[in-house]
């Protein structure tokens, strides 16, 4: 420090050695640079432990049913002390809680990135046209093309959802509606009782097809395959509980 300073900081003697008065003046000021230095970093630490304490997650319904219990799961074993709270909702009000600060990180499952967020895809799907086994159409050979399911009466999700933006985008124009429902639960109930065909993932209608209680129909022409993807809003950059999380997300394709 006496070199960079270009002043003599201590007294030498073979009777021990002793400050200066600018010594003493410049360990003043040092004492109260490593006072702050250390209140930084008690409040650094503070912040992040707040941040590490919870973490608030927001997704679309086909990923909180069925991946993310999973995945949260796997996070509680890493991060016993994070309470993670979930929010299930379409793609739209996913990107509208991220925007105001009311989550942490999201997935959706539409076309694209949602404006303002970033985002990485986490998982691939693909939407399926499935009917219950009483329905002309589970006896159906020939596939459908894009022409006749847009001409369909279909049971589908509302507005704002991925799903029923994924099935928009590859029909090239809006479905027509039978019903629309806000859950993909209600979409597959509603299918399961014969009320009509309905356009689903096939995480959410595995079992149903399994068991025989809806029918899955051949598409062509019609692409229905899509990416789930974790966003989080512009510049932020994922750390904490949210990177952990991503992390688990890893390999699912």
């Amino acid at each position: 420090m006496e070199r960079q300073l270009g002043v003599a900081l201590v007294d030498r003697s073979p009777r021990g050695s002793r400050l200066t008065e600018a010594g003493a003046l410049v360990t003043d000021w040092a004492r109260r640079i490593v006072e702050a230095a250390e209140a930084f970093d008690a409040g650094a630490q503070a912040l992040r432990h707040r941040r590490d304490s919870r973490l608030r997650v927001a997704a679309s319904m086909t990923i909180a049913e069925y991946l993310l219990p999973g995945w949260l799961i796997a996070l509680r074993a890493r991060l016993p002390d994070t309470a993670v709270s979930l929010s299930a909702g379409n793609s739209a009000v996913v990107a509208g809680q991220l925007l105001d600060g009311r989550a942490d990180v999201g997935f959706v499952e539409g076309v694209g990135v949602p404006a303002g967020l970033d985002g990485v895809v986490v998982a691939q799907d693909r939407l399926i046209v499935v009917v219950a086994p009483g329905h002309a159409w589970a006896r159906r050979r020939v596939p459908l093309g894009a022409a006749e399911l847009s001409a369909t009466p279909l049971i589908l999700r509302e507005e704002g959802s991925g799903t029923r933006a994924v099935l928009e985008a590859a029909l090239g124009g809006l479905a027509r509606p039978l019903l629309e429902l806000s859950s993909t639960t209600a979409v597959k109930s509603a299918a399961v009782s014969g009320a009509g065909p309905a356009v689903l993932s096939e995480l959410a209608v595995g079992e149903e097809v399994a068991a025989r209680r809806l029918v899955g129909v051949p598409v062509a022409g019609v692409r229905l395959q899509r990416a789930l993807r974790a966003v989080w809003p512009v510049g932020h950059v994922p750390a904490g509980p949210v990177r952990e999380l991503l992390s688990l997300t890893r390999g699912v394709r």
